[in-house]
């Protein structure tokens, strides 16, 4: 049985939760495990898991043991982080938090590089959970915060204001989609199991917009704190045709996220994404 690794995030849980939950026919046996984005992003640096989401920043450094599956991940358009602050007398320039304290959800996460890749420099961090970014700002704890998944649409609720949408920035430099989250299978998987692999992710997101009825509670499960309508907005923005298969442009887009990294020095070495031949 396989172990497949991935966020409580209801894009991650509907995509997923046929596949986990034993309701595909003659599908491979999968076994769930959910954590937090920086979690999975540590795990595969440990190669734990065979199958597993991670952020598109962290993907660099575990291309010597795992390649990029087509189906499950989450690249979309005017999906990005925001950067979000508490409002102030005088409107703040993004340039002006290149100097100043920003909470963020992971070093190694997508949002962390569009960032540095938007300011043109590293800015002074406070690494926390995606889900205390919001409250910090909120009580000052933080001058700015790197927001990700469902904070998008609730932000605002914190009184906060948005700074900066790195999306609509990564759009506009490169007329690209954003690479936000990868499915990875580890190297010791062999080709014909990861084609395997990931024709049930692709039947599982299948299943799970014929058979939505059948997968909501498990969503639900996992999504305890947040309201329908946030739950909703939430998959409707994530999930999308990249989710059945990344394609040419979603390739291209995760190539040019890496070489701009790499040319802005927060790649050491160049790195070309390995894509496991499932097609």
């Amino acid at each position: 049985m396989f172990t497949l690794a991935y966020s409580p995030c209801p894009n991650d849980t509907y995509i997923f939760g046929a596949l986990t939950n034993g309701l595909l026919e003659s599908a491979p046996a999968v076994h769930a495990h959910l954590a937090d984005i920086d979690e999975l992003n540590n795990a595969a640096s440990r190669a734990e898991f065979a199958l597993t989401k991670v952020s598109y920043g962290a993907v660099p450094y575990l291309m010597d043991r795992y390649r990029i599956l087509s189906s499950g991940g989450a690249i979309g358009r005017a999906c990005g982080p925001l950067l979000v602050a508490r409002p102030a007398a005088s409107p703040p320039l993004f340039s002006d938090f290149a100097r100043k304290r920003i909470a963020i959800p992971g070093e190694r996460t997508t949002a962390f590089m569009l960032l540095q890749l938007a300011l043109g420099s590293r800015p002074k961090t406070v690494q926390m959970r995606f889900d205390r970014i919001i409250p910090a700002v909120a009580k000052g704890e933080v001058d700015a915060g790197l927001i990700i998944h469902e904070s998008r649409f609730t932000y605002r609720d914190a009184g906060l204001i948005a700074i900066a949408d790195l999306g609509e920035w990564w759009e506009n430099m490169t007329l690209l989609p954003i690479p936000l989250g990868a499915i990875l299978v580890r190297e010791d998987v062999g080709e014909a199991q990861a084609r395997e692999l990931n024709l049930a992710i692709r039947r599982s997101l299948a299943f799970a917009r014929e058979h939505e009825a059948a997968v909501m509670p498990y969503v639900r499960e996992h999504a305890v704190e947040m309201s329908d309508d946030v739950m909703r907005a939430h998959i409707e923005l994530y999930v999308n045709d990249f989710s059945n298969d990344l394609g040419e442009v979603g390739r291209e887009a995760v190539r040019a996220l890496f070489a701009r990294a790499h040319d802005a020095g927060i790649l050491r070495r160049e790195t070309e994404p390995r894509f496991a031949a499932v097609s």
